[in-house]
């Protein structure tokens, strides 16, 4: 590995050079995916300590605990979002999953949002009780309800933002400050934000942690998770989170994410860009009931969005006024934008979202929070994950579809 020194470069240079360097072996600019699961080991024993130790990162023996192409990833990464350290992991769910577990033992109090992703919403309501850990799910949305939760064995504050999977917004640096006044630390899953839109640590948060699987990949072709902060709590994670939990990223897939990482300040500049034409689109039409989407005057959080985003990425939700089933018929009359789950790709992805199942889902939604959620929602609400497509063609998509559907008023 290359001596790490401070490089006064921009992001999109970063994104270019991090973790790069010149392959010793070919002199290739380009370094080879390692697909070795084990390393020789040198004799020197003082060497072969630092391969034993958490320590040290750049020494490998075995791939589930250090391997080369995935600390090259790590290091775009921890430059790219400006931590001390990164550990990546082989999915999402994997890097939160390690976070969190190596953070909270039995009696710690967790506060987190009473909406986000599915598989995040029962992690918090389903597995970590059964170990112990006790848990409020608040509108994190809603900074008084996330004081209002704090208890002294309050450990960790974890919020989405932009919220997955209404776009929702949370102040990073107010909840920042109310977690470390009260002895807490703030974890942030900034997936939606593509990372170059937004940056938590420099508004107060402990813990960033993304989907690259998402926006950082952003060609739809890999699984891949990080989770980035001080070195001393990502090498704890990189040990009792991953090597142990055994969430290790494939190296073929940590090449892909760095590839993918190359071209991200350009790709979330587009996806930027034609979001808000997408979303502007949407709102001026009569057939549409509403949108969210952060940059909009009417998101109901625009002002905290304007205020720790540059850019508000490419996710939009939206409702038609149709009867359940109509939705998927309206979907059926796409052209260009494909109906599938997951974001951030190339291609737009739109997912529609009943209602039914969205409560199916946030499972632990009492009744004053499911009649909030049914105003709003009402049958359901559209996820559209704008791509890199021409924003004129994503909005001659949807605005045929729309027309298709002859009985909307």
């Amino acid at each position: 590995m290359e001596k790490k020194t401070k490089k006064p470069w921009r992001l999109d240079t970063q994104c270019v050079h991090a973790g790069e360097g010149t392959d010793t072996a070919t002199r290739a600019i380009r370094r080879p995916i390692h697909m070795a699961n084990s390393y020789e080991l040198p004799t020197d024993v003082e060497e072969l300590l630092k391969v034993f130790s958490w320590e040290h990162p750049d020494y490998f023996q075995y791939t589930r605990e250090h391997s080369a192409t995935p600390r090259y990833l790590e290091e775009r990464l921890a430059a790219l979002e400006g931590s001390e350290e990164c550990v990546v992991a082989a999915s999402g769910m994997g890097a939160i999953s390690a976070a969190l577990f190596t953070l909270l033992n039995a009696g710690d109090h967790v506060i987190a949002p009473e909406v986000c992703y599915a598989a995040s919403q029962k992690m918090f309501s389903k597995q970590l009780p059964r170990f112990g850990v006790k848990v409020s799910l608040v509108d994190t949305t809603d900074t008084g309800e996330v004081a209002a939760a704090i208890t002294p064995q309050t450990k960790v504050i974890f919020i989405e933002t932009p919220g997955n999977p209404l776009a929702s917004i949370s102040d990073i640096k107010a909840i920042a400050d109310l977690a470390h006044k009260n002895g807490a630390l703030l974890v942030v899953d900034s997936t939606w934000s593509g990372l170059v839109t937004q940056r938590p640590l420099e508004l107060g948060a402990d813990v960033v942690i993304h989907s690259a699987t998402k926006y950082l990949n952003g060609h739809g072709d890999a699984l891949g998770g990080a989770v980035m902060g001080q070195k001393a709590f990502i090498n704890s994670v990189r040990e009792e989170g991953i090597t142990h939990l055994g969430a290790c990223i494939s190296p073929f897939n940590a090449w892909l994410i760095m590839r993918g990482l190359v071209t991200l300040p350009l790709r979330m500049r587009r996806h930027s860009e034609t979001g808000m034409k997408t979303a502007q689109f949407l709102e001026a039409h009569n057939r549409v009931d509403f949108v969210w989407y952060p940059g909009l005057k009417s998101h109901p959080q625009h002002d905290i969005a304007k205020k720790q985003m540059n850019g508000y990425s490419g996710m939009i939700i939206f409702r038609l006024d149709l009867e359940l089933l109509k939705n998927f018929e309206f979907i059926s009359h796409l052209k260009l934008i494909k109906h599938a789950v997951s974001l951030g790709h190339d291609q737009s992805l739109i997912y529609y979202l009943p209602t039914l199942f969205f409560f199916d889902d946030m499972v632990v939604l009492d009744e004053r929070q499911q009649k909030k959620y049914s105003a709003m929602m009402g049958e359901g609400v559209y996820r559209l994950s704008v791509g890199i497509e021409d924003a004129d063609d994503i909005i001659a998509d949807l605005a045929q579809a729309i027309d298709s559907m002859k009985e909307l008023p």
